[in-house]
C-alpha cells in the first residue's frame, strides 16, 4: 500500500523547498554582490519565480485534470449514465473522493438497474392484462394505452398522441355515452349473442403539475355468464325445493281426501283441504315474492317527511323510535323504502330479541342518512355474515333469502348501500345509508 501524502503536506514540501532556494540563493549573490540588495532581490525573482510557476502547476494540473473529470460525469449522471468511473493513483485526499464518487456511481447503477426492471415487470403487465388502459391528458392527448385498449379502440394500431375525441368518435356509441357520464358504471357493445358487456372506471389525478386521468375498461361478459349459471342453478335449486316440500304433501292430501270420500268418511275432509289452501297460500307467497325482487322498477322519487314516513311504517309492525328523526327531508320512493325496512324490521323480529329491543333509528350525516334497525337477537357468524346479501341464501327453514337482497336492490336503486354488523353485547345492526337528496 503506497504511502499516504496528503495535499497539504505536499503543498508544504513545495513551498518551504522554494523558500530553502530563495534564501541559498540571496546568501551566495550577496557574497557575489555585497553592495547592490535590489540587484540581488531582482536575480532571485527572476530564479525563484519561474521555478514557484512551474512546481505549483505540476502540482495542480493532476487536480484540475480530476476537477474535469469530475464534472463531466456528474453531469452523465444528471442525464441519467452511470457508466462512468475516476481513477486516481494518490493516496490522499483525492483519492478518497474518488472512492466516494465512484461507490455513488454504484448504488446510483444499482438502482437504475432495479427500476428498469420492474418497468419492465410493470410494462409487461399492463400491456398483457386484459383491462383496457387509458391514460389521457387534461388538454385531450393520450399519453398511455396498452394493448387491450388498442385493439379495443384503434384496431391495434398506437393510440399515444392522438386526441381522445378523435378516438372516440370511431368508438362504439354505448362506449361514447358511458364516457359522457363521467362516472364509473356498465354498459354493453352489440346485441343478442354478440353482445359484450363492460365495466368502464375512471380516475382523476395531477402529475407532474397537470390534471390526468386514468381510463379503465373491463370486459365482464365471461364472468357475467358465469355468475348467471351459478344464479340460475341456485335459483332452480331453491323453487325445485320449495316446489316440492309443497306439492308432495299436497298430492298426499289430496289422494287421503279422496280416499276418505270413497269410503264415506267426510268428517277430516275440512282439516285436509285446510291443510292443502295453507300450502297453496304459502307458494303463492313464495312466488310473489321472487316476482318482487324480479320485477323491481326504478325508483320514483318524491319528497318525504321523517315524522310521515315512520308513522305510517309503525301501523305496519312494531318497533321502538332511537332517537330523534331529521327535520330535513328526502326524496325517496317511499313504497320501496318501506317494503326494504319492513323486512329488515320482520328480520329483527325473528332473531329472538325481544319485541321492545327492535329498534328503528335514523341520523342525518353531511353527505347521508343512515337508518339503522337494531335487534338483540343472536347476531350473525362471519359465514353468514359473508353470505348474508347473497339472493336466495337463507339460513332460515321457510326462508326465501330474498329479503336482505331485496332491501340491498333497493338501497343501491337509491344510489345508496346497505350494511351489516353485529352489536356489542348481541344482536345484530342492518344499516340502509342512502345519499342526501
Amino acid at each position: 500500500m503506497p504511502v499516504r501524502i496528503s495535499l497539504a503536506a505536499r503543498a508544504i514540501a513545495v513551498t518551504g523547498g522554494l523558500v530553502v532556494l530563495a534564501t541559498g540563493l540571496t546568501l551566495a549573490l550577496d557574497r557575489w554582490l555585497p553592495d547592490s540588495p535590489w540587484l540581488i532581490v531582482s536575480l532571485v525573482c527572476l530564479i525563484v519565480l519561474p521555478l514557484a510557476i512551474w512546481a505549483v502547476r505540476r502540482l495542480l494540473r493532476p487536480m484540475l485534470s480530476l476537477f474535469r473529470a469530475l464534472t463531466g460525469t456528474v453531469t452523465s449522471y444528471r442525464d441519467g449514465d452511470f457508466s462512468f468511473g475516476l481513477s486516481w493513483q494518490g493516496n490522499d485526499e483525492l483519492g478518497d473522493l474518488v472512492v466516494a464518487h465512484n461507490e455513488l456511481g454504484d448504488v446510483l447503477r444499482e438502482q437504475r438497474l432495479g427500476l428498469v426492471q420492474r418497468e419492465l415487470l410493470l410494462d409487461t403487465m399492463v400491456q398483457n392484462t386484459p383491462v383496457a388502459m387509458l391514460l389521457v391528458l387534461e388538454s385531450g392527448p393520450i399519453v398511455y394505452a396498452n394493448l387491450a385498449a388498442r385493439r379495443l379502440l384503434g384496431n391495434g394500431r398506437k393510440l399515444e398522441g392522438h386526441a381522445f375525441g378523435d378516438v372516440l368518435e370511431t368508438a362504439a356509441e354505448p362506449l361514447r355515452d358511458a364516457l359522457g357520464r363521467g362516472n364509473d358504471g356498465l354498459f354493453s357493445v352489440g346485441e343478442d349473442d354478440e353482445e359484450e358487456v363492460y365495466h368502464l372506471a375512471r380516475r382523476s389525478f395531477r402529475l407532474n403539475g397537470r390534471t390526468h386521468e386514468l381510463i379503465l375498461l373491463r370486459l365482464l361478459t365471461a364472468e357475467l355468464r358465469r355468475q348467471e349459471v351459478q344464479t340460475w342453478k341456485k335459483v332452480i335449486r331453491v323453487i325445485s325445493h320449495e316446489l316440492n316440500n309443497s306439492l308432495a304433501p299436497v298430492a298426499s292430501l289430496a289422494h287421503s281426501g279422496a280416499e276418505l270420500l270413497r269410503r264415506g268418511q267426510n268428517e277430516r275432509l275440512p282439516s285436509i283441504l285446510a291443510t292443502i289452501e295453507e300450502r297453496a297460500r304459502h307458494l303463492e307467497g313464495f312466488i310473489r315474492g321472487y316476482a318482487r325482487f324480479a320485477k323491481l322498477p326504478a325508483p320514483r322519487l318524491e319528497t318525504s317527511l321523517w315524522p310521515d314516513f315512520v308513522a305510517r311504517l309503525a301501523t305496519q309492525i312494531a318497533f321502538v323510535q332511537e332517537g330523534n328523526l331529521p327535520e330535513e327531508p328526502i326524496r325517496i320512493d317511499v313504497p320501496q323504502l318501506e317494503q326494504a325496512l319492513l323486512n329488515l324490521l320482520k328480520n329483527a323480529h325473528e332473531s329472538g330479541s325481544a319485541p321492545e329491543e327492535v329498534r328503528l333509528g335514523v341520523r342525518r350525516g353531511p353527505q347521508a342518512v343512515r337508518i339503522d334497525v337494531l335487534d338483540r337477537g343472536s347476531g350473525m357468524s362471519e359465514a353468514v355474515l359473508s353470505n348474508a346479501l347473497v339472493p336466495f341464501y337463507s339460513t332460515k327453514r321457510s326462508g326465501t333469502g330474498l329479503g336482505l337482497a331485496l332491501a340491498r336492490e333497493i338501497a343501491e336503486a337509491h344510489g345508496g348501500r346497505i350494511a351489516l354488523a353485529n352489536r356489542d353485547g348481541g344482536g345484530l345492526c342492518v344499516s340502509l345509508i342512502l345519499p342526501n337528496t
